[in-house]
């Protein structure tokens, strides 16, 4: 095969395929409601603006050196789009997803595809389910930015990328960008001898910056290593492998800036505090519910996504319109046993600026890329290593503040499910879009077989505060 078909993967990309496990694929999965959009307006999307990113033409295939994409000889549309006719009300339509999320996309084709349901109540609902190896949401919604302008009557100006493999430099920048980790702002080494009365700083020696360096490093390591896994709850039970997808109603973005801006923190925040009494009022009515003392008493965390784009050097920073997985993850205290919403929100505003100045997310960034390197034996201890120190996944995806249009259609909903690695059985996603906000939830049955009411307890925590 010419060099042209085939390139190998980043590390960062492949190492969703090694963390993969057969009852819980690592795969996104993208909702929009589309207003009267057709089968053929669609599919004449699809192929001239869908495919023209190259990566949606290959497929991970596995050899001895590595994953490797290699373009799909028999590559057809009709594999990758499926059209359901039939009504769907809204109850109907979400248990359909869910039946959909757990359904494995054939591995001898590229991973991704499609179904259209144009007579879904509401408009037509549009699916997309897609490997993590291909990109990270922020990725795929960059996509979506691309190709859906904000006029019917726009078409998309730029838009496509050709598919490139540079394992050899991306290595290289990579590993340096690693070891200069510490000269992000506001967490440079501490000066010493500085001369009083003269605002001058003296220069460090190399000595003094690499102790310095190595200290830190050491320092950041320890604190991720030892961070305590989570308490056993109803939230860490055997997973079953059968997952269950909904969303909530609409909320007005302007009520999270408002309630942000009357308490001093960022929207993220209160978002966060939101999942948090959720999570709280879980565990207090769960099958198997924690007394007041072991909730207390509790440990929780949530794995949050934390986009490093634009930490990275030029080297290695993607380009706007590029796939892949460019993102770390720290993992963030959720504080279930803090009795009001006013010390949950406070608390989680001060864990969040904690881990924001850590190295936190461009260590994890770099060990979840080491996944596909290591030993096969050595994955499950790697990724225990992760995942056991935390009880959901929550992920924050920042849409459009403007309405946007697909095939010259109106979307009026966003929504998506992130994957859970490991034994995670929950994941919640907030996607804004429009001024809107939404959460969804996806949730293995184990965990919670009627993921409803988290959605509930999730807005109900918006109306412990009072509007200004």
């Amino acid at each position: 095969m010419s060099q042209t078909e085939s390139h190998l993967l980043l590390p960062v990309d492949s190492a969703w395929l090694a963390l993969e496990r057969p009852g819980n694929p690592m795969t996104i999965t993208v909702m929009l409601r589309v207003e009267e959009l057709t089968e053929a307006r669609f599919r004449e999307f699809l192929k001239v603006y869908w495919m023209a990113w190259e990566r949606f033409r290959y497929m991970p295939v596995r050899r001895t050196t590595g994953w490797w994409w290699e373009k799909d000889p028999v590559f057809s549309l009709n594999h990758h789009l499926t059209v359901v006719h039939g009504h769907f009300n809204e109850s109907a339509l979400q248990s359909w997803m869910s039946a959909r999320l757990n359904q494995p996309l054939p591995d001898y084709r590229p991973l991704w595809k499609f179904w259209l349901v144009p007579d879904a109540e509401g408009g037509a609902a549009l699916l997309l389910r897609v490997h993590h190896c291909y990109a990270d949401g922020l990725s795929l919604m960059g996509v979506f930015e691309r190709l859906c302008p904000p006029s019917p009557r726009q078409a998309p100006a730029i838009y496509g990328a050709p598919e490139r493999g540079d394992l050899g430099r991306w290595k290289q920048a990579a590993g340096a960008w690693l070891n200069e980790l510490v000269s992000s702002d506001g967490d440079r080494a501490p000066d010493s001898g500085q001369i009083p009365g003269n605002g001058a700083t003296p220069a460090r020696s190399a000595l003094e910056t690499a102790a310095w360096k190595s200290a830190k490093l050491v320092n950041e390591l320890s604190q991720f290593l030892v961070e305590p896994e989570d308490t056993p709850s109803s939230l860490k039970r055997a997973l079953l492998g059968r997952r269950q997808c909904r969303w909530s109603a609409p909320v007005e973005l302007n009520r999270f800036r408002r309630i942000a801006a009357m308490t001093g923190v960022k929207i993220n925040d209160v978002l966060l505090s939101c999942v948090a009494a959720a999570v709280r009022r879980h565990l207090q009515t769960a099958p198997s519910p924690l007394d007041p003392a072991q909730l207390e008493d509790a440990v929780l965390h949530a794995a949050v996504p934390v986009d490093i784009r634009s930490r990275l050097p030029d080297d290695i920073k993607p380009g706007a319109d590029a796939l892949g997985n460019y993102f770390g993850t720290v993992f963030v205290p959720l504080p279930v046993d803090g009795e009001s919403a006013l010390e949950r929100l406070y608390r989680i505003k001060h864990e969040t600026r904690r881990l924001k100045k850590s190295w936190q997310p461009g260590l994890a960034w770099a060990l979840t890329g080491s996944a596909a390197m290591v030993p096969e034996s050595w994955r499950q201890p790697l990724a225990d290593l992760f995942y056991r120190k935390a009880s959901a996944v929550v992920s924050n995806v920042p849409g459009t503040p403007e309405t946007r249009y697909l095939a010259g259609c109106r979307i009026t909903e966003q929504m998506f499910w992130v994957p859970q690695a490991g034994d995670i059985g929950l994941g919640v996603s907030v996607v804004s879009y429009a001024g809107q906000v939404q959460f969804g939830v996806v949730a293995d049955e184990a965990i919670m077989a009627e993921p409803e009411q988290f959605l509930s307890d999730c807005l109900h925590e918006l109306n412990a505060f009072s509007d200004p």
